[in-house]
């Protein structure tokens, strides 16, 4: 039989690990499917952005382990708005496509 007290092996992550996560949760995702999706428990994602908020380890954007710049251009942030306010539209075409080929006949 096994000893009830037993626990498991403590799992160790590193630090660009839990970056990921962190940037996972500051796009939007939430932190429960993030969990699932991992295997890992909510309660240390909630610990590693807390951290991360506090600035207690380095996972913020734009520290030098991070490969995304802290500031964007000008010319940059227009032209990404541009292309997502394109994108938006095409999405709303295709929804309206979807809804009116979907209607039975």
């Amino acid at each position: 039989m096994q000893n009830k007290n037993a626990q498991k092996p403590r799992r160790k992550y590193d630090a660009s690990f839990k970056q990921e996560v962190v940037s996972m949760i500051a796009a939007g995702r939430p932190v429960p499917e993030i969990a699932r999706s991992l295997g890992i428990g909510e309660n240390v994602i909630y610990r590693w952005r807390k951290k991360a908020l506090e600035g207690s380890e380095t996972l913020s954007v734009g520290t030098a382990e991070s490969p995304v710049p802290s500031q964007v251009s000008l010319a940059d942030h227009l032209a990404l708005q541009k292309r997502l306010q394109e994108v938006e539209m095409e999405r709303d075409i295709l929804k309206k496509a979807v809804g009116i080929f979907s209607r039975p006949q």
